[in-house]
């Protein structure tokens, strides 16, 4: 446990600076509702899913273009609540993304997979991941929020988080098998391993964990956690109290290493923002310190660019109040 305290100090990464002047750029605004960003690692183009608009699009001068389309949508929340459709987004290869979404009933949400390189739509994945139907007393599952891909002993693997009606909060799995993916599983019950609701965000480390933000009670202020699983054990490795009150996005910067998360912080969304999640300890014990470096309004995702810069979505306020930002190299 002592190796891999250390190990987890530098993943977190030690700093005490606060960046005193980080500035935003809004690369699009008038969106509805976004709550997922992925950078191509090769070209450098941004994709969004605009979740209540129902499509993901990519961001060509200053404009979404339709990547895909045709999303149903749900509503989620209370007080206020929100329409969702597709949520999170992340990239398979060069060919592929992973779609992860919340548009339908428990049970019959689904992550797909989806050919990029042309317009498609939401019912025509190149594979479908789910849905997660009811088993005995386990609810059917859904709002898959957070989506990442992690290769395993040059296996790959698409992990989702998943906060649908079911009480154990389940990160959900799918194996690759050849040239398609087995299906998509309740892999872990997060509920039960850590004792608090509803996980949203993930990561992978650079230790191939899967790094995941338990979100909490949305009208609870300061209770989301940081945790750590050990994918192929599925197993808890840590988890760390934050002080945040609803982690929706987790990142590590590909140039320093540093981890950043973004808090909605539903309950006074004055008080969400982007934060760096620095390792500390606590009367001799391992702790997260979370530092934050600008305000935001209601923000949803984040992901980095290979250069280091820094996309975010954010919610904003109204209907077509959402918005993505740009912050330059250097967090």
């Amino acid at each position: 446990m002592r190796n891999y305290l250390l190990t987890l100090a530098c993943l977190l990464s030690v700093a005490a600076s606060v960046h005193a002047e980080v500035e935003t750029e809004v690369v699009v605004g008038d969106l509805a509702n976004p709550t997922g960003v992925a950078v191509d690692i090769d070209t450098g183009d941004v994709y969004v899913a605009e979740s209540a608009a129902g499509r993901i699009v990519r961001i060509e001068e200053g404009k979404p273009v339709d990547v895909v389309t045709g999303f149903s949508l749900d509503k989620y929340g209370m007080d206020p609540t929100y329409d969702i459709g597709p949520l999170g987004l992340t990239f398979l290869d060069q060919n592929h993304i992973v779609v992860s979404g919340g548009g339908k009933p428990d049970g019959e949400d689904f992550v797909g997979i989806y050919e990029f390189g042309q317009q498609s739509t939401a019912d025509k994945p190149v594979q479908l991941l789910g849905p997660l139907v009811a088993e005995g007393e386990i609810k059917g599952e859904g709002n898959f929020y957070g989506v990442a891909v992690v290769k395993l002993d040059n296996v790959d693997w698409i992990i989702t988080t998943s906060n649908g009606d079911d009480e154990k909060g389940w990160l959900a799995a799918a194996e690759k098998d050849k040239s398609n993916f087995k299906p998509l599983t309740r892999y872990i019950a997060t509920k039960e391993a850590t004792k608090v609701d509803a996980p949203a965000a993930i990561t992978i480390s650079p230790r191939q964990e899967a790094v995941v933000g338990q979100m909490g009670e949305i009208s609870t202020p300061g209770d989301s956690l940081l945790t750590f699983y050990d994918v192929k054990e599925k197993a808890l490795l840590m988890s760390l109290p934050t002080g945040l009150s609803d982690i929706v996005g987790l990142a590590y910067s590909p140039k320093t290493g540093r981890l950043y998360a973004v808090d909605f912080s539903w309950h006074d969304p004055s008080q969400g923002g982007l934060f760096r999640i620095d390792a500390v300890r606590v009367d001799g014990k391992q702790a997260a310190k979370a530092t934050k470096i600008i305000d935001l309004m209601k923000p949803t995702a984040l992901a980095f660019a290979k250069d280091g810069t820094l996309y975010i979505t954010e919610f904003g306020e109204g209907e077509k109040g959402g918005r993505v930002l740009k912050i330059q190299p250097g967090l």
